[in-house]
């Protein structure tokens, strides 16, 4: 494995009780601050209002941008530089799920940008040296972006969906209050479920680049948290146990201690990408629909030991079936968590999607290069079988 550096600069308050810090916490990085979030839950929820208290026991003078899309398109995030801008924003504030702070992430350093659209950053047209602080306050485990440097935006006019990292772009401080996410819904608890998954799949855990065994044991441990507690979330969403596993399984997926010392491209996250780019569907949706598919496509006497291991260490498949058998027995294991347990639709069908668009996507994932580069190498026709797969 590669020589590496671990840093996390980001500051977490995990627990029930722990938004009363928040005042103190926005204080520290000036008296503006933008508040970013989405289509309004947070305040029939009630937590718009907390965090109002807060922010006015601080003495801010707050500025808001509403509307952030489940897949934030890059004019949003161009709507939110622009206030920075005109406005001269200290800090910035996300209260909601991974879209709600991947946006915020590209507010950060689009503020920081001479230009007038992040999309510029996103490309890698243009570049910045800062961003804006950063804080937020968690109400979905799902992508693990409240303890990570990078963002994933849309521009819905190109049907382009790419990520971004921005120097020091991890938020400086995150508030995991597991009760926040009491009132989300069973599908996209399964949904975000089946994300935190993939991050440790795609990641790292399904790789022939050598790895540190004790990196891998843990991942397999949060595979397991994940396992445990996500049908109890979705059968019972106030059960305080499953929540918090969830939430702080999220935010390790994803922060890089699990990856630290090797690299590689994230497969099923590139496949994905081009499904909620065209069809803007639910992100972990899309990844539970994938994965199975891409573990059956690349099953062979080279992969068959990685994904074995994963059904007998993670899934309970029995010990004493040979290799091959272990494996396919795991991604049965695999798709029943998915689609039986946690109750998520299995085909992209049933959401709507058709294979008009699959040769277009396929060629898109895999880059200019025209090969995927990962657990195997994909070429554009794998990548559409793939995607025919799971019709």
């Amino acid at each position: 494995m590669r020589d590496f550096v671990f840093e996390n600069k980001t500051k977490i308050y995990f627990g029930k009780e722990q938004m009363c810090h928040l005042h103190e916490e926005v204080a520290r990085f000036g008296k503006r601050v933008l508040m970013v979030y989405g289509g309004g839950s947070i305040k029939r929820t009630g937590l718009y209002d907390k965090v109002m208290d807060e922010l006015q026991k601080a003495g801010m003078e707050v500025f808001e941008l509403s509307g952030v899309e489940p897949n934030p398109h890059h004019t949003t995030v161009n709507k939110g530089a622009a206030i920075c801008k005109k406005e001269g924003i200290d800090v910035l504030l996300a209260v909601g799920g991974g879209s709600t702070i991947d946006a915020t992430k590209g507010i950060a350093a689009a503020a920081k940008y001479e230009g007038d659209d992040v999309w510029d950053l996103v490309t890698q047209k243009a570049a910045v040296t800062e961003t804006l602080p950063i804080i937020t306050v968690l109400t979905l485990s799902a992508t693990g972006s409240e303890m990570d440097g990078g963002c994933v935006i849309s521009n819905v006019e190109t049907n382009e969906k790419y990520g971004y990292f921005a120097p020091d772009n991890n938020p400086d401080v995150s508030f995991l209050d597991p009760t926040n996410t009491f009132t989300v819904s069973p599908y996209q608890t399964a949904s975000g479920s089946a994300d935190i998954m993939s991050h440790i799949f795609d990641v790292a855990y399904f790789s022939k680049n050598q790895s540190m065994d004790m990196l891998l044991r843990i991942q397999e441990e949060v595979l397991k948290t994940v396992v445990k507690y996500a049908p109890v979330a979705v059968n019972k969403p106030d059960d305080y146990e499953a929540r918090a596993n969830l939430m702080w399984a999220s935010s390790w997926a994803l922060n890089n201690f699990l990856y630290d010392g090797f690299f590689q491209a994230t497969v099923c996250h590139s496949m994905e990408h081009e499904l909620s780019a065209f069809y803007d569907i639910t992100h972990g949706h899309g990844l539970a629909i994938l994965t199975p598919r891409w573990l059956s496509y690349i099953l062979n006497e080279e992969t068959a030991p990685f994904i074995c291991r994963f059904g007998m260490n993670v899934m309970d498949v029995d010990m004493s079936l040979t290799m091959m058998e272990g494996a396919k027995a795991a991604i049965k294991a695999l798709e029943t968590f998915f689609f039986e347990t946690l109750g998520l639709k299995s085909r992209l069908s049933d959401l709507g999607i058709d294979d008009k668009n699959f040769a277009l996507m396929a060629k898109k994932a895999c880059g200019p290069n025209g090969v995927l580069h990962g657990f195997t190498d994909l070429t554009p026709a794998d990548v559409e079988k793939i995607y025919r797969m799971c019709l």
